[in-house]
């Protein structure tokens, strides 16, 4: 471990360097193609009511999200640190700040959607063995309050066998982290392009192309009310919508940043970090709106408005009666590869705050492959208990009608503390040049500050407007960051901070000891 690598300059973090750019890129992508774009489009096209604003909502979010990533780049290449995200908060403002992302990381923001991921997964795998269902229950629901309960059903156990299965698989080293990453990442981008090919080139043909494009920008069918009345029939209720519908395009583009938390195993991460993030979002924001061009011209609009499964129904338009099957294959393949990605990565940030004494010990430790294997074990299993429970559903009258997930509720929340943290980072590029001018920066921000400030203003823009029209979604997960505060300071007196790691080693010299 005390090995240097070749070209890394300074102390680094004893992992092994054995993420090259295609890897990098592969990382970004895979975290963020997974089930969302099959699904959310339904529930936009609610919101907004038109074709024409059902792509500028996904527009919106590829422009934030690009413009996020290449802001990033900056930092990442300032401190190519296993972290990310946490070190970036840490060193631009304080440690408290560094700790309160990572806080809502771990409880939510990365468990909650491994939870979530794998959950999708055993869903569509229920297509195909109908044995697997949420409502196929091993241990049936037992109430634990009048709103909560905890079951176990065939679909929450594939859901946790899922989680248990890469988060091994992810401690037994990075070669075969990566390698299910790129597979699974090329298989379901190939698979996201056959649906947009034949969508374009075969749905067109039902005459919906004509129809939706014809009048892209009038507003009809059913539509979301916000409030009063309000929905996007009206032009103010259109930019609240726009801005609303951010919680479903954002939260399915999410998880880009995740590469730098692996910063410590990129090969020259400098240059790598910076071109993967710009890379792999451009990749799959290309994907994601040329996808919703494919609904459009295979699917009636009003028929999008409000679909569960939007993916499903264009397949099914395209073969016809085997849209189910065929999506839920597509599915299965984007959200194993999705949720290896967000495994793999997420164990990297507890890692960076066990080191300075604000998580777990052992999750500051590497195993003998050059992992943080405790890290993986602590974080597999938050997310598995996720799954377990269940929200209770009831009618006028109080009598129960359903069961959601948790689960499902905490990723609401967390959308909008995202959003804070995103700005705060961002916001840090500004903070850190006036504070550190002489830092090398090798990469630095692409149109700052104009990008920059771009960025800040429209997320902020979006969060004001959640935290007024949504706030049975927003205010709880401003809550969750809170509650890291008094955990920040018990941490801090009892913790103890961890030297840093002398040296990493090259994947060559691991490989020849049998640790790669």
């Amino acid at each position: 471990m005390a090995e240097a690598t070749a070209g890394v300059q300074g102390k680094s973090t004893g992992f092994i360097r054995g993420l090259g750019l295609l890897d990098s890129t592969m990382i970004v992508a895979g975290s963020m193609i997974g089930s969302g774009i099959f699904i959310v489009s339904g529930g936009i096209s609610k919101q907004v009511g038109a074709p024409g604003w059902l792509l500028v909502v996904w527009i919106v979010t590829g422009l934030l999200t690009v413009m996020a990533a290449l802001s990033y780049g900056e930092l990442a290449a300032m401190m190519p640190k296993a972290g990310g995200q946490y070190v970036y908060l840490r060193e631009a403002f304080s440690p408290l700040w560094g700790f309160l992302y990572g806080w809502t990381l771990f409880l939510v923001i990365q468990t909650g959607t491994i939870a979530a991921v794998g959950v999708g997964f055993a869903r569509y795998l229920g297509v195909l063995l109908p044995a697997v269902g949420e409502d196929k229950y091993l241990i049936a629901p037992k109430m634990i309050s009048t709103n909560y309960a905890v079951s176990l059903s065939t679909a929450q156990l594939v859901g946790v066998l899922l989680i248990v299965l890469l988060t091994f698989m992810n401690t037994r080293g990075l070669k075969l982290g990566k390698l299910v990453q790129n597979t699974f990442t090329t298989a379901k981008i190939a698979a996201l392009l056959g649906l947009i090919v034949l969508g374009l080139l075969i749905g067109a043909r039902s005459g919906a192309l004509s129809a939706n494009f014809s009048s892209l920008w009038r507003v009809r069918g059913a539509l979301d009310d916000f409030g009063g009345g309000l929905t996007a029939a009206a032009t103010f209720g259109l930019f609240v919508g726009i801005c609303v519908a951010q919680t479903g395009s954002l939260f399915s583009a999410d998880a880009w940043n995740n590469i730098t938390f692996t910063a410590g195993e990129v090969k020259d991460p400098k240059r790598n970090i910076p071109l993967s993030l710009a890379f792999g979002t451009m990749i799959v924001i290309a994907l994601y709106l040329l996808a919703n061009v494919a609904y459009l011209a295979t699917l009636p609009f009003e028929k999008i408005q409000g679909a569960d499964r939007v993916a499903t129904d264009t397949v099914n338009v395209i073969f016809a009666g085997r849209g189910a099957v065929v999506m839920a294959v597509a599915i299965m393949i984007s959200t194993f590869g999705c949720n290896n990605g967000l495994i793999l990565a997420g164990a990297r940030a507890y890692y960076a705050m066990a080191r300075d004494g604000l998580f777990f010990k052992k999750s500051g430790k590497l195993n003998h492959k050059h992992v943080p294997a405790w890290g993986l074990v602590i974080q597999g299993i938050w997310a598995a208990l996720l799954v377990l429970p269940r929200t209770i559903k009831h009618d006028a009258v109080g009598h129960v009608t359903g069961y959601g997930n948790l689960y499902g509720n905490l990723l609401d929340y967390v959308i909008s503390a995202a959003l804070i943290f995103y700005i705060l980072t961002i916001a840090g590029i500004f903070r850190l040049r006036r504070t550190r001018p002489d830092a090398e920066r090798p990469y630095k921000a692409f149109g700052y500050p104009f990008v920059p400030i771009l960025y800040i203003i429209g997320a902020s823009a979006i969060l004001i407007v959640l935290f007024i029209y949504q706030t049975a979604t927003t205010w709880p997960g401003l809550a969750i960051v809170i509650t890291g505060i008094p955990v920040y300071f018990i941490w801090k007196h009892f913790g103890t901070p961890m030297p840093e790691q002398q040296g990493s080693i090259s994947a060559e010299a691991a490989e020849a000891k049998g640790e790669y």
